[in-house]
Formats: structure tokens, sequence, C-alpha cells
């Protein structure tokens, strides 16, 4: 039954997408970017809290939601972790205690709408604008994100270029936008009308298109060190997505694993990262 309402309630929303767009495409088009930007899960779990409240920080209020921050001081430098779609920051506690170790200051927050953060949506452009709030207010020397937060990572050096941020580490992250929207408009079924109005809705309201929106282009004018790993196996975000930002990336480093999955929280992984930053 779990099964069959995972695959009817997509359906379900494409038919009155499809529907609603006889009458207005742009209605249509909203409503389906803010079903794309709503997540289902993510905020603190029980057997979370404890680690997640032992390292509570400020709460900064910026893009009309308030974030959650935590932080772990050391005496080298700072570093600021992003986590993924549907996560919140006790995804990183495995790295976050290597760190620790290392006596690296890290940085953390939960994304809008994930973990101990306000909202309702999260999407590159808004996770960006929290980021770069971030960074100015923090100041840290290097940036390691996972999946969104790893795409998120490498759009703000590419709208906001930071001199004083040395390295940036992208875990399991995707590249073009397009594809991402291939597999929404499969998965919902939206019809032709929709997806052009959700194209029109890009333009109107982030000033790109779907098809312009590509991280390994935007990675062309970064400047930065780099380190891209991957699972060759990963079936949320494919191995091509670093494939290709790597080939035009001229300061990057890629690392491709293969049986951890999308996730990348194993200690292999957690290990490589440190290398990178102490190289």
């Amino acid at each position: 039954m779990k099964k069959f309402l995972t695959r009817f309630i997509p359906l379900v929303y494409g038919f009155y997408f499809n529907s609603l767009a006889i009458f207005s495409s742009k209605k249509a088009a909203k409503k389906a970017f803010m079903l794309f930007c709503s997540p289902r899960k993510g905020k603190v779990l029980p057997h979370q809290k404890e680690y997640l409240d032992q390292a509570k920080h400020e709460i900064i209020s910026t893009n009309g939601v308030a974030l959650q921050t935590y932080k772990w001081e050391g005496k080298k430098e700072i570093i600021l972790l992003l986590h993924g779609w549907e996560s919140n920051v006790f995804r990183w506690r495995n790295l976050i205690d290597l760190l620790v170790y290392k006596n690296y200051t890290i940085i953390a927050f939960d994304a809008p709408a994930h973990g101990n953060s306000t909202g309702n949506i999260l999407n590159v452009p808004l996770y960006t604008s929290c980021t770069a709030h971030l960074i100015s207010k923090y100041q840290p020397t290097h940036i390691i994100g996972h999946s969104i937060g790893g795409m998120t990572t490498m759009y703000n050096q590419y709208k906001n270029p930071n001199t004083y941020i040395q390295k940036v580490i992208s875990l399991g992250a995707p590249s073009d936008l397009s594809l991402i929207m291939e597999q929404y408009e499969g998965m919902l079924q939206l019809n032709t009308k929709v997806m052009q109005a959700l194209d029109d809705y890009f333009m109107e309201h982030f000033n790109f298109n779907i098809d312009e929106f590509s991280i390994a282009n935007f990675v062309k004018a970064t400047e930065n060190k780099g380190l891209l790993v991957h699972d060759e196996l990963d079936v949320i975000a494919p191995v091509t997505a670093s494939e290709k930002i790597h080939a035009n990336w001229k300061n990057s480093k890629l690392i491709k694993t293969k049986g951890f999955g999308h996730s990348l929280h194993q200690n292999e992984v957690n290990q490589h990262i440190l290398e990178f930053l102490e190289s």
C-alpha cells in the first residue's frame, strides 16, 4: 500500500497542475514550484536532539527565515557545513568529530525548512542567499556541502566570490537543473504547458531559465581549490554531474567511490576531506 501511494500521489498532483494550467499556467507553475521546493522531512528527530542541542549557537534571521546555527570552537580555520535535502546538521556528526579532534572551528546551520530552522521551502537560490549572509558574518576559510548543499557552495562562489574562502568541498552534488526538472516532470507526468510555465517562473523570479542553470558551467570562473567526492553508484545524483564539474573546474580534484551511495558519510570519505583540508 505504501509503495502504491508513493507512486500514485505524485500523479494526482500532476493531474491537478496539468488541469489548472488550462485556466492559468502561471498559477499552475507557482504551485508546482512550491511543491518542488517543499521537503517532507528533515526536522530534528528525537535521537538527534541531544547532540545538536549541545552545540546550538545563534539564531540568524535572513531571507524571511530564522536559521539555527551550531558552533564547535577550535583554534584553527573556520569551516562552514551545508547539509543536503531533507536532512539537518546531525548528518555531519562523524565529520564534525574528526574536525574537532583536529582543532578546526566549525560553523553549521540547518537550512530553511530543515532541522531547527523555520520556513516551509528550500531551493538553491534561497539556500545561496542564506549561505552568503552567514559567510559574511563568520568569514569561513573552507566550505563543505552535501548534495543540494554542495550545489549551493559552488553556486555561491559563482554568485558571490569571496577571496577569504580558500577551499570548497562538494559531496554528491547535482550539476544541471534541467536533469532535476526532467525527473520532476516524469514523476508527476507534467505536460508541456506546465513545464514551459515553470521555465518562465524561474526566469521571472531568479533570472535564469531551467537549461541555463548548470554548476558545470558556473565553475569555469571559480578560482578556489575544490574537492569533489561522488559515488559511482549514486542513484540520487549521478556521478556524471561531478565529472562534468571537474572537467570545467581548473583547480578541482575528483574522487570517485563505489558502494557508498549518496550519503557519503563514511570514514573513508571523511579522511579524504581531512587530507584535502590539510594539503
